[in-house]
Order: C-alpha cells, then structure tokens, then sequence
C-alpha cells in the first residue's frame, strides 16, 4: 500500500505541474485573473505531494520491502539503517526522484514566500518551473517508476554498491541536487523574465538569494564528493578531472559567474543580457550533468541508468528546455535594455572580466569532458586528464585570480589603480617574496609555483577591502565576499602544496617491520581479521610517528562485502596541521609480508577548508542580502505608510 501511496502522489503532482504549467500561461492574457489565483497553490500542494511521494520511497527502504523492485536491487535486510535510507537515492530512480522532490519543493518556496517581482512575471516563472518539472515527471513515471512492484517478492535484497555505503552518501548527492534545482530556479526566472519583458534590478535582487543557495549547496557538494572520492577509492586523488567530476563542477563555474552578474544587476542595473544568458547556460550545465550520469553514457560508481532509451529521453529533455530558452533568448534579447554603462576600470569591470575567464574554462571543461565521448562514437579512444585540463586551464586561471584580488578594491562605475595603489603595492610585494622565497627554497613545476604565489597574494587581497575602515560598520554580504575569495586562496594553496610536495612509499612489509614516507615512520604492528554489519575484512594496525614523536595507532582495512560480492579500501588518515599521512594496506605478498602504500601530502586539508570557507562565504552573502532586502522593503512600507497618512 506504500508503495501505491507514493506513486498516486507523484501522479497527482504531475497533474498539478501541469495545471501550473497552463494556468500560469493563460494567466498572461487579459481576462486571465481567474487562473492566476490557482497557480501559487497549485504549486504548493505539487511540492507537499512530491515530498510525500519521497517520504514513501524512503519508508519502503527502511522496511527493506522485498516486493519493490527498486528496494530488491539496491538494499539487503542486513544493511545498516543509514544506508538502507541513503540507498534510496543511491540509484537512478531514487535519485531522479529526489531530483523532482527538490524541484517541486523550491518552487512551493518560490510561491509560498516571493512576492518582490511584478505578479505577471512571478506567474511566468512559476509556469516555466512547471514546465521543467513535467519532463522529469513524465521520464520517472514512464520510464523510471521508483514504485514498480515484482510479481513475487525476493527472498533477500541484493544490496547497494559497497562504495556507497559510506557516510559520504548522506550529504553528497542531496547538496549537489539542491544546487542543480537551485539553478532551475534561476533558469525559471530567467525565462519568466524574457516573457514579460521585465529584466530590471527588481528581477536580478528576487532571483539573487536563489542563485547564492544554490552555489552555496554545490560548493558543499562539491567539497563533500572531492573528500568522499578522496579517502574512499585509496588511491589518494582529490580530484581525476573524470567526467563525473565535470559533471558538477560546469555548473558551479556558471553559477558563480551567473551571481556575479547578478549582483551587479541587482545593485547598479547592468549586465542585463548577460545575466539572462548565465541564467540559461548554468541550467543548462546542470542538465548535461544529468545526461552524462544518468544517460548510460558513462560507465562509474555515479552512473546508475545503463538503458540508453532513459539516456534518449533526457537528451530530449535536454534538447527541448535548452533549445527552447535559447530560441527565446534568441527572439527577446532585442527588447532587453543594454542598462547602465561603466568604465573598463571599475568594479563592473572586473567581474565582467572575471565571468568571461570563468566561461572560457567552462568551455575548457566542456571540451575535454564531450570530446572523448564524440570520438568513442567513432571507435576512437583517447583520454582528457591533467595534461589538458591544468596548463589550459591555468591560461584563464591566472589573470581571474589577479582581478579577483583586485577587483573588490575597485569603486563602481569608474575608477583609476593610481587611487588603489598602496594596496596593489601591498599585494604584489607578498606575491614577490613568496615567488622568491619558494623558489630558493626548493624546485618545483612552474603550475605549482604559480599556484602557491596567486594563493598568498589572493590572500592578502582578500582582505584589503576592509583596509581603513570601521569593522562594525561592514555589511555581512562584504563578510561573506572576503571569506569566499580568502576560501578559494585557502583551497588554491593546498592545491598547489599537494601538488608541488607530495611523496609516497610502496613497501612490503613484515608483521613488526616498518618503513618511512617523508617525516613519517610507520610500524606494521598487526594485521587482524574484522567484520562489520554486511563486511568482513582485514585490518592492519599501524603504528604512525612524525619525526621520532609519539606513536599513534591508526587502523586502515581491505574489505570484502558479500552483497554484492565486492572488495574495498578503506584508508587511515592521521591529519596535522601541515598535512595528512594517507595510509592503505593491500594484499599479502610472500611469506608474512603485506602490501603498504603510504602518502605524505603537505597541507592537503587546505583544500577542503578552502571548500569550506568559500561556503560560509557564500551563506554569510545570502545572510546579507536577505537582511537587506528586508530593510529595503521596511523601508519602502514606512514611506508608503507616511504618504497615506499625508494624503489623508
């Protein structure tokens, strides 16, 4: 009955999309102000059904209902229950589903709370959210079904791919769909706004907090999936450039571009086009996201659909929601004002200089993310990694890194660096000393060295802005963009640190014996067998000391899942504040001596507090602006109160 449950709630959501969908285009023409009042709640009530429908799915995992189909190919009665609930989007049809939840939830936040946009143009956007929404209704409920029954329960599960089941499940997938939907939202006010012809500051302030939650949630997504890949598949990679990895960060590379644009339309009315053609292309980076995950396309741990008809059908989508927005681009962009002019030397010029960096590494990552799949088609196999990706990328990197500590030191619309240069002096004396320094002090690649000399300087430049004036009297939003550019300096030096000074040791080693990997030795004190709720395992227990101090015990496993049958890797980590020490055992080899594979990698944690950091930035901003618009519209209520009162 649960199961029936969720699915009669995701029809009747898909119903009510698409009542959104016709009333709220409808509501457009005159004489269409009874339709206009069902489209609010219409979303709504689409967005309590779509919650419940997930709610239901989520129930059937946790009873590990055997007659599910969806349950019996991806959970195990013996699974603990954390990831028998994280099992129920770590496949293709929970996931899709969870994809539409937070889809149609957003938009019942968007109906629920929004009333800063003209009515016209918020039933506009409320009409393309629906839209988007009724693909993805249409490709779960008749391709996807979550709730498709066996005609005989199984007799046991057989469970959910072991490198999943780790805590990494729980945050990464949700963060990263709340980021894509979030970028839904902005393509839905990006087409609303085409519609009505109403792309002013107005439309840029209301779709703002939305674009900066949504870059918020991705920068976890991403930081978290980074980390997960990183200690989980124990072969001490942060990041492989694999498509899967593009795959998020595309969108996140529009989606800061898009907030920057936004921002300066919000605040100083312009960039107009250019903010409504990110709106389409960050949506459309987290559609082709889809397509490569889920299309089949793709063989990886991320990649669930392997029926290439599912991978038609989100190309389709993809087809009809991109081209579509493009084609009306395409016919409104005439009629979209060019807005406020501004000099080359000015804060609006340095972000605009910095989007334009930011979409041509998008269009690096796009590149060499499509073009082995384009000549794999031709039976031709070549591989995309760090040789393309790093020097290419770096070409557009390195000025975007200068601007960005320059950028915030400029005023609006016109300004001159003759005002600014006490603190440009500033900035490049650091990124003088730290080129020398680091350059007499040991030999490294020229990226690296690049990377350790951009990361100090942008440091400091992070908080130039603040250079001379009263801390309390800072807005939180300035917070916020100072702790997000200092995040990036932060992740960018670990980066750069792992990169330049890491070592590794593989060694075969005698139950008592040891070896070294830079400043550390590491003892094999014992290796013992372990099991774990659905995992037995072998596990060695390590004896780790820094430079001759104390020894501390760390205790990394090989592990044998038997549903399904697989082996994993499971790695210590012993962290200090200068790096990490990466520890894996493998296979015995010979008589008593086992397989250790050890990594010494300075600062590489400063990658994740980067990661970190460039998040709290981003919800300190929306802190900000949210606070903001509330004294704006304060404001603006007291004024019209006092008119009242005048003309009565």
């Amino acid at each position: 009955m649960i199961a029936e449950l969720g699915l009669a709630a995701l029809w009747l959501a898909a119903a009510l999309a698409a009542l959104q969908l016709v009333a709220g285009a409808l509501a457009q023409r005159e004489g269409g102000e009874e339709l206009a009042a069902l489209v609010r709640p219409a979303a709504i009530v689409q967005g309590l059904l779509a919650g419940f429908s997930f709610l239901m799915l989520l129930v059937l995992f946790a009873q590990t209902d055997l007659s599910v189909k969806l349950v019996a190919m991806n959970s195990h009665s013996e699974k603990p229950m954390l990831f028998k609930l994280s099992g129920a989007f770590g496949n293709h049809e929970g996931s899709m589903l969870l994809w539409i939840t937070v889809m149609a939830l957003a938009g019942a936040l968007i109906a629920a709370v929004e009333r800063r946009l003209p009515e016209k143009t918020m039933l506009a956007t409320l009409a393309a959210q629906a839209f988007v929404g009724i693909g993805f209704y249409a490709f779960l409920l008749l391709s996807s079904n979550p709730f498709e029954r066996l005609p005989q329960p199984a007799l046991e599960g057989m469970g959910l791919n072991p490198l999943l089941q780790d805590i990494g499940l729980v945050f990464h997938p949700p963060t990263l769909y709340i980021g894509y939907v979030g970028l839904s939202v902005a393509f839905s006010f990006a087409v609303g706004a085409l519609l009505t012809r109403q792309v002013t500051p107005d439309f840029a302030r209301a779709m703002r907090p939305w674009v900066l939650g949504a870059w918020v949630f991705l920068t976890l997504g991403i930081t978290a999936g980074s980390y997960w890949a990183y200690y989980e598949l124990g072969w001490g990679g942060w990041w492989f450039w694999d498509p899967v990895e593009n795959a998020s960060l595309m969108p996140w590379l529009a989606a800061t571009a898009l907030l920057h644009s936004a921002s300066v339309l919000a605040s100083r009315d312009a960039l107009r086009a250019w903010t409504i053609m990110l709106g389409v292309v960050a949506f459309s980076m987290s559609m082709v996201g889809t397509f490569l995950v889920r299309s089949g396309i793709l063989t990886s741990v991320h990649a669930f659909a392997v029926d290439p008809e599912r991978g038609t059908f989100i190309l389709g989508l993809l087809v009809l929601y991109i081209g579509g927005a493009l084609l009306l681009f395409a016919l409104r962009a005439g009629t979209v004002s060019e807005g406020e002019r501004f000099s080359a030397t000015s804060r609006e010029g340095a972000l605009v200089f910095n989007n334009v960096m930011l979409s041509a590494i998008l269009g690096i990552v796009l590149v060499g993310t499509l073009y082995p799949l384009l000549t794999e088609a031709f039976d031709v196999r070549v591989s995309v990694g760090p040789p393309y990706f790093n020097p290419v990328g770096a070409i557009f990197v390195v000025p975007m890194l200068i601007v960005m500590a320059v950028g915030p030191l400029l005023r609006w619309r016109k300004d001159s660096l003759t005002r600014i240069r006490v603190p440009l002096a500033i900035i490049g004396a650091v990124a003088l000393a730290a080129l020398i320094l680091v350059s007499l002090l040991t030999e490294i690649a020229i990226l690296p060295l690049l990377g350790l000399v951009l990361a100090l300087g942008l440091a400091v430049g992070s908080f130039m802005p603040i250079r001379g004036r009263k801390l309390r009297l800072l807005p939180i939003s300035t917070w916020g963009m100072m702790i997000a550019h200092f995040g990036i300096a932060v992740a960018l030096f670990g980066m750069a640190s792992e990169s330049a000074f890491s070592e590794e040791t593989l060694a075969a080693v005698d139950v008592g014996g040891s070896t070294e990997v830079g400043p550390w030795t590491v003892v094999l004190a014992e290796v013992r067998p372990t099991a774990g709720p659905n995992w037995t395992a072998l596990e060695g227990r390590l004896l780790v000391s820094y430079k001759g101090g104390t020894a501390t015990e760390v205790d990394p496993q090989s592990r044998n899942f038997w549903s399904p049958a697989q082996e994993t890797t499971e790695s210590a980590l012993t962290t200090r504040w200068n790096g990490q020490l990466y520890s894996v055992i493998g296979r015995q080899v010979g008589e008593g001596r086992w397989q250790l594979r050890l990594w010494w990698k300075p600062f590489v944690p400063f990658i994740w507090y980067g990661g970190m950091l460039i998040a709290l930035g981003g919800l300190l901003a929306l802190i900000g602006r949210l606070m903001a618009d509330l004294k704006r519209r304060s404001i603006k209520s007291r004024v019209a109160d006092r008119r009242a009162e005048a003309a009565q």
